[in-house]
């Protein structure tokens, strides 16, 4: 199934993801047609930016925050527990990964999935294959303490939310944004390129936007820088007059950090890249490496004074550990290396991967964190309906 594939090869297994990365091997893909959206372009020139250096003012200690402690986030556990083992709907979620989130008008709260079940949940806790859908991105909206599955398609077929262009190509999330009016959700697209089990690529980086009464289709879809193998965003913050978008290279045993930025929110405004000299470029070529051992989804967060970067560590293989890092810059330097958590379900077959922040979530005292929860085994995920979905943690800060 792809969705140990996603998870194995680019997050565990240490493939060279980014030599089968058509962003890199065949050039930029632009002009591809998604069905039922127009595909444009976004901002982005040749030309060096001479701006300010990036994040080199005070010591990056004075600016982080110590961990006082880690425990379940009771609120969201309960949440999603309730509302994946409730089988009033049968074209409902019962798990996913990825797990971005974002704030919608009214009150509502947008979760965003990669890989998802839909169905019904059997005795015992279990995922009956017969009634069970998979699609390769989703919705829920949570108001007033309840949350509804949004999908594309219909009740009896179920499709994803970003459709892909054919049976070859798929969509995976990213983070997200709101910007005049509407919900940019970044995608990164995949094909298969070939009949064996890992002959699979990174297409391109895109960005969906989606009418918040409307979530069940893109009102539109642009491309985003793709031509340097960053796969953009990992993470999205907004700060200031500027939106820094985030990104990983990813060669497999190792995991690069990359930051670019664009004025105001809108992802489809002009794109600066970080260099390795700490100052600001329109070309994606002088994108510079920032810190290695981060997982292709992360979180970097305003706190207090600085900058708090949480990522599962991917300096080794199926890692447990949960690791903080902090800055005095949204661009870093992120120096301080911290320990957040070690994942409790991560034995057997069972690993975790991709813990990040939710920073418009009220916490208790810090930052709301979730990760995910896969196997290496695909029965497990029919037989216990509960290793396939998000785990939340309260870190609390001081």
């Amino acid at each position: 199934m792809r969705r140990i594939r996603r998870a194995l090869a680019c997050l565990a297994l240490a493939l060279p993801c980014l030599v089968t990365d058509a962003s890199v091997t065949g050039g930029p893909v632009t002009g591809a047609s998604v069905t039922g959206a127009s595909v444009t372009g976004a901002s982005v020139t040749g030309a060096s930016v001479a701006s300010e250096p990036a994040g080199r003012g005070r010591q990056d200690g004075a600016c982080a925050p110590v961990i006082r402690g880690v425990s379940t986030n009771a609120r969201l556990t309960r949440l999603f527990t309730t509302h994946g083992n409730d089988n009033s709907r049968l074209d409902d979620w019962t798990g996913a990964d990825g797990a971005y989130s974002s704030p919608l008008p009214g009150g509502r709260h947008l979760w965003i999935f990669s890989d998802t079940f839909l169905g019904p949940v059997g005795p015992g806790g279990t995922r009956p294959p017969a009634g069970t859908a998979f699609l390769h991105n989703s919705f829920a909206v949570e108001r007033h303490g309840r949350l509804s599955t949004v999908h594309g398609g219909t009740p009896r077929r179920p499709a994803a939310v970003m459709p892909p262009r054919d049976r070859d190509h798929w969509f995976w999330a990213g983070d997200a944004t709101v910007a005049g009016g509407l919900v940019e959700v970044t995608y990164q697209e995949y094909e298969r390129h070939g009949a064996g089990a890992w002959d699979w690529r990174r297409v391109r980086n895109v960005v969906a936007r989606f009418a918040p009464g409307r979530l069940g289709r893109p009102v539109d879809v642009h491309d985003l820088p793709s031509g340097h193998g960053v796969a953009w965003a990992a993470a999205i913050l907004e700060d200031g007059d500027h939106t820094y978008v985030y990104g990983v290279e990813d060669l497999g045993a190792a995991k690069h950090m990359h930051v670019a930025r664009v004025r105001g929110r809108s992802l489809l405004g002009r794109w600066e890249f970080l260099g390795a000299g700490g100052t600001w470029s329109a070309d994606e070529a002088d994108s510079a490496r920032v810190l290695s051992g981060v997982a292709n989804e992360y979180s970097v967060s305003r706190v207090g004074s600085g900058y708090v970067l949480i990522t599962h560590d991917t300096s080794r293989p199926l890692s447990p550990e949960i690791v903080a890092y902090s800055a005095c810059s949204p661009a870093g330097p992120f120096t301080g290396r911290r320990h957040v958590h070690t994942t409790p379900e991560t034995g057997g077959n069972v690993f975790t991967y991709n813990a990040h922040a939710h920073p418009e979530i009220d916490g208790d005292g810090g930052l709301v964190v979730s990760y995910n929860v896969n196997s290496l085994v695909d029965a497990d995920h029919y037989r216990d309906v509960t290793i396939y979905r998000p785990r939340f943690l309260d870190v609390r800060l001081g």
